[in-house]
């Protein structure tokens, strides 16, 4: 990989918020398969790394991801490259990168934040969407794309969307590609806040900082328990939460924040 496809993710790590940055905006940030692998790096990189309690993904300029690089599929002769079969190679590779990507930030056991300059769309929906929290500028806007260049889509947008949003308007996002704006993404539940466009750097290092400074344990549980709800009864669902809520009762977290609420005053968690 050369130092330009590097450059154009890149990663900063600050008092336990590691920042992956998409750094193509000349693109939009459009993600190549070289970014594409480099994104699957830092991510890897930052939920193995002790020192990160929460991640902030973004997009450098004034979009977030506009997903797949069109430009270049239409230079390769479309994404396939003017193929007439499909490469099973490139489906394993597409499936890797994605469970790289997309699925590492759903399995995560860190908070994970898409902070949304402007636009999301395609791939880069499904990044946002992937993310536990959403926040983003009256310049926000949502699209998924994919019917519009005659792709069916990926990156696990149809399944996200169809959670977040339910069956019937992940069919209409999907199949008529409405470009959904702030309102209209604040509306459906896609943004957890809006904020001024000149705000939005330091809004999402509050939500960051409020993330990192939460008890590890318990938000990584928390996690777990609604990543699971989807394929659980309800008996299942409380079954498993009993024990990580036992075991979350054990950690020194807890016993500070019980002292603290006795206290009258806010917990100052383990770091």
């Amino acid at each position: 990989m050369s130092q330009t496809d590097t450059d154009h993710v890149l990663l900063d790590l600050a008092d336990g918020v590691a920042t992956i940055t998409l750094n193509r905006p000349d693109r939009r940030n459009a993600m190549s398969t070289a970014m594409i692998e480099r994104l699957g790096e830092l991510l890897e990189q930052a939920e193995s790394d002790p020192a990160v309690r929460v991640v902030v993904l973004t997009g450098a300029g004034r979009a977030f991801c506009a997903g797949g690089d069109v430009q270049q599929f239409d230079e390769d002769g479309g994404e396939g490259g003017g193929a007439s079969e499909v490469d099973e190679e490139a489906v394993a590779a597409q499936i890797r990168h994605q469970e790289a990507t997309v699925g590492r930030i759903h399995a995560y056991a860190k908070p994970v934040i898409a902070s949304l300059p402007g636009a999301a769309a395609g791939a880069g929906l499904g990044l946002a969407l992937a993310a536990d929290l959403r926040i983003g500028t009256p310049r926000t806007v949502m699209a998924t794309a994919f019917a519009t260049v005659a792709l069916s889509g990926d990156f696990g947008v149809a399944w996200l969307l169809d959670r977040l949003v339910g069956p019937a308007h992940a069919r209409e996002l999907m199949l008529l590609n409405p470009r959904l704006d702030a309102q209209a993404c604040s509306d459906l539940g896609l943004l957890t806040q809006v904020v001024p466009e000149d705000e939005l750097e330091a809004a999402t290092a509050q939500l960051a900082r409020r993330l990192a400074d939460g008890p590890a344990l318990a938000l990584a549980h928390i996690r777990s328990n609604l990543r699971e709800v989807p394929t659980q009864t309800l008996t299942e669902a409380m079954r498993t939460e009993v024990r990580r809520h036992k075991e979350t009762g054990l950690t020194a977290d807890h016993v500070e924040a019980a002292r603290a609420f006795v206290e009258k005053r806010p917990p100052v968690f383990g770091r």
